[in-house]
């Protein structure tokens, strides 16, 4: 958008230039030029008249009577000869070497009278006023250039925050703050955004509601349901009753956990929960919390992450898919463990990477190793499936970078350092990490 309306505004302030500039040079000069030759021929009438006078009262003519016209103070430089009938010749000012101009008249008397001046000193005059042009056209395109970065920037800011205000609504702060921007466009564009937000807001407190709703519905009936069948499964005297009522039993359980789970997974798809937070904030509380551990097994843990760098992520998910990667790389890795941040490209993100000296992911397990109930023995096979479902309720992503020695990769949303805080950041302070530990 900026460089357009420069591009825009720059090209317009170039054609104008070019138009009115140079046809304005031209007849400048030319207007010029034609004022000397119009002086210089009344210079030359004035030179002729006084011939006549001095012819007319008898008084003698002389060079040094025609000086006055040939050296006049202001004027350019000229050589005047006049010829009398009677074959005189009378001749003020200095011989013109080079290029010339002459003009000639007849007096009354019959007299000749010839005014020569320096084509170059002409020429020069008129040159003064295209190099006058010039430098005007030269100002002219520098307040241009001026005026288009100014316009740029009053146009693009308030697109600018509007973009930072769709991510932040984007990323799950349904009330983004917007100011008017004092271009029309811009603000209706800021208003539809404001009504798209209040309506997502209405829209994700009815869901919430009816989660809530729905869970106290379902509980309630399925609590009842599984206390009469632990009734009937110890009242029973016979032996197929008291299977099928732990049977049923079973059943009613596996139900709750799938309508918990059904509840969860439908309150992370509903996000909302991001907020700006410190990184090193959150990656620093880890390395306190593991650095210990990490001792005892002699190791180490190091941390090379950017104090300036801010991410968009839930708090406590993503310090407990964190967690979970470094406490993966204790259990499965070896030598010193890297937790280190870097960007993630042209789009603002930001990757932060788990990284050890072990060695690595086996290959039958690398192509499944995010799936539930996938492992290498050692743990539950949970942890990494729930930390990918952590990551991607928060809009991110996380993914094995390198098989060999492992590293894992965390792609977050970044805020954007260059735009407003107050703008781009949601309502309220930024995330300082609490001790808070969290083991999958």
């Amino acid at each position: 958008m900026r460089r357009r309306v420069l591009q825009a505004t720059i090209a317009a302030v170039t054609v104008a230039v070019v138009l009115l500039g140079f046809p304005l040079a031209f007849l400048g000069a030319q207007l010029v030029r034609e004022n000397e030759m119009r002086q210089l021929e009344t210079r030359l009438q004035a030179t002729a008249r006084a011939v006549d006078f001095r012819a007319d009262t008898g008084v003698m003519l002389t060079d040094r009577m025609l000086e006055p016209q040939a050296t006049a103070e202001g004027e350019i430089p000229a050589q005047i000869v006049v010829r009398t009938n009677d074959g005189q010749v009378y001749e003020a000012g200095e011989p013109i070497e080079g290029r010339s101009l002459s003009l000639t008249t007849t007096s009354q008397s019959t007299a000749v009278v010839v005014l020569t001046v320096s084509f170059w000193d002409v020429f020069w005059v008129s040159v003064r006023v295209i190099a006058l042009v010039v430098v005007a056209a030269v100002v002219a395109f520098a307040a241009g250039i001026a005026m288009a970065i100014w316009q740029a920037n009053r146009l693009a800011a308030p697109l600018v925050y509007l973009a930072a205000s769709a991510e932040q609504l984007g990323s799950g702060q349904v009330r983004p703050r917007l100011e008017p921007s004092g271009v029309e466009e811009i603000d209706l564009v800021a208003a539809e955004l404001a009504r798209s937000a209040d309506r997502m807001a209405a829209r994700l407190a009815a869901e919430r509601q009816f989660a809530s709703d729905a869970s106290h519905q379902l509980r309630t009936p399925l609590t009842a349901l599984s206390m009469r069948l632990e009734e009937i499964m110890l009242a029973a005297g016979d032996d197929q009753v008291r299977e099928e009522a732990r049977i049923s039993l079973e059943q009613v359980e596996r139900l709750v956990r799938v309508v918990d789970d059904l509840l969860a997974s439908s309150r992370r798809a509903q996000g909302g929960t991001t907020e700006a937070v410190r990184l090193v904030d959150v990656v620093h509380q880890q390395e306190e919390e593991w650095s210990a551990t990490f001792a005892a097994a002699g190791r180490r843990l190091r941390v090379e992450v950017d104090p300036q760098t801010q991410v968009l992520a839930t708090p406590g998910a993503l310090a407990q898919v964190l967690a979970t990667l470094i406490e993966n790389s204790l259990k499965h890795g070896a030598g010193t463990t890297t937790v280190r941040s870097r960007a993630g490209g042209p789009s603002g993100a930001v990757v932060v990477e788990v990284a050890d000296e072990g060695a690595g992911v086996p290959d039958e397990l690398a192509g499944r190793i995010f799936e539930r109930n996938v492992t290498s023995g050692a743990g539950t096979g949970l942890g990494l499936a729930l930390a990918r479902d952590l990551a991607n309720a928060d809009g991110g992503r996380l993914e094995l970078a390198q098989r060999r020695p492992a590293v894992f990769a965390l792609f977050l949303s970044g805020v954007p350092a260059s735009l407003r805080p107050d703008v781009v950041l949601p309502l309220g302070a930024v995330f300082s990490a609490r001790p808070d530990r969290r083991r999958r």
